[in-house]
């Protein structure tokens, strides 16, 4: 066990240290590299108390409970804006495709969303990420709620399989790259 810990705000910075370090070879956030995009999220998200991280931030997990949205409508009306100013605005509007291709899979029934999981790469192998996880899960079972994400790697699809989650479908980005969506069923409550 990692000994998770749920992430505050005076996390932030290294949250999205971790996330930027961790997707910089992700086949789809990889080219973007907009940390800028992590910290929107990230910041978004400690509205609920599902961020969690290992001690040192070494991972960090970002979970939307059943019901939460990943940013408000606020938040998003200024994403792509913010995204242009960091980026160029053809990368910004494609990452506000990319999110509006992931929201329209999302399934119909209550889940926990994991929207980020990542392991920064200094840390890598250790494995951190998989006991974030897996002790992520281990509370959302005790709910006995399902849990959903979107696998951007396909190098991960197998770590995912491992602790539960099945293939759900694939959304193909403008780009060409296939996105796996993958399911949990709810565990025992």
């Amino acid at each position: 066990m990692t000994r998770a810990r749920i992430a505050t705000h005076s996390d932030i910075d290294a949250i999205v240290s971790t996330f930027t370090s961790a997707f910089a070879q992700d086949p789809v956030w990889g080219p973007v590299q907009a940390d800028v995009m992590w910290r929107v999220y990230v910041t978004s998200a400690l509205r609920y108390p599902w961020t969690v991280v290992t001690p040192d931030v070494e991972a960090a997990a970002l979970w939307i409970p059943p019901g939460g949205v990943e940013l408000t409508e606020e938040e998003l009306a200024g994403l792509e804006g913010t995204l242009a100013e960091a980026t160029d605005p053809a990368t910004a509007r494609w990452i506000m495709e990319v999110g509006d291709r992931f929201e329209e899979a999302h399934p119909a029934e209550p889940f926990f969303h994991l929207t980020i999981l990542g392991t920064h790469a200094d840390h890598r192998g250790k494995g951190l990420g998989m006991a974030l996880l897996a002790e992520s899960l281990a509370r959302i079972d005790e709910l006995g709620a399902p849990a959903y994400l979107e696998s951007t790697n396909p190098a991960n699809l197998e770590r995912y399989e491992s602790v539960g989650f099945t293939a759900r479908e694939e959304i193909v980005l403008p780009s060409g790259q296939v996105v796996t969506t993958m399911w949990r069923p709810a565990g025992p409550s």
